[in-house]
């Protein structure tokens, strides 16, 4: 049943190529695709009501705390393990929930709460720095062995890590649009309270 599950998602949401990318040139012609799907939602998000972005549903990750996630992971999988930066780590990056207490470490402010402008800045430098990376890719490259990011252990080759990136992307998309389906289906005057967790 699940190969079949999957195909039905791979057949709805052509941006997963990239989520079965094995070699070089099917990272290089998935992404575009993915980051298509982002900027679509990105512009939802921007023509729904004042401080839609900054809402949080369920006590999930508001949209701009998602944002900033996805910043976090390009700055752990590309950053660090693949482009081994003596810094890769954005201040406002969004960790997970068990990697809070050892990202002051990097330089990660944890319970920053910068502006959208801000967010929007940062995300668009970490999808440029994606897509300048496999613009030059080689399929030599992706079976190279990443460097263990700080915040986990083990090996990880570039095609692992890259691996890792698209399904942060693709994931935490569904679960964006979810929430901006969530607001959008709420009468009007009513509505979730902006996100206050630290």
């Amino acid at each position: 049943m699940a190969p079949l599950i999957e195909a039905e998602l791979d057949r709805r949401h052509p941006e997963r190529a990239v989520l079965h990318a094995k070699a070089a040139t099917d990272f290089r012609t998935g992404w575009p695709a993915l980051e298509g799907r982002w900027q679509q939602t990105m512009d939802r998000a921007a023509a729904m009501p004042a401080g839609t972005v900054d809402r949080s549903v369920d006590g999930e990750w508001t949209f701009a705390q998602t944002l900033r996630h996805l910043v976090f992971a390009t700055d752990v999988w590309l950053g660090d393990a693949i482009l081994r930066r003596d810094r890769p780590y954005h201040r406002y990056g969004e960790p997970f929930s068990g990697w809070r207490d050892r990202a002051p470490e990097v330089g990660i402010e944890v319970g920053a709460e910068p502006s959208y402008e801000e967010v929007l800045r940062m995300r668009a430098d970490r999808t440029a720095m994606v897509r300048d990376f496999l613009a030059t890719l080689t399929d030599e490259q992706l079976d190279e062995d990443g460097r263990s990011p700080f915040f986990t252990s083990g090996d990880f080759t570039v095609r692992q890590c890259l691996g890792i990136i698209a399904n942060e992307e693709w994931h935490h998309h569904r679960y964006a649009v979810r929430d901006l389906d969530t607001i959008d289906a709420e009468p009007a005057g009513s509505g979730s309270s902006p996100d206050s967790r630290g």
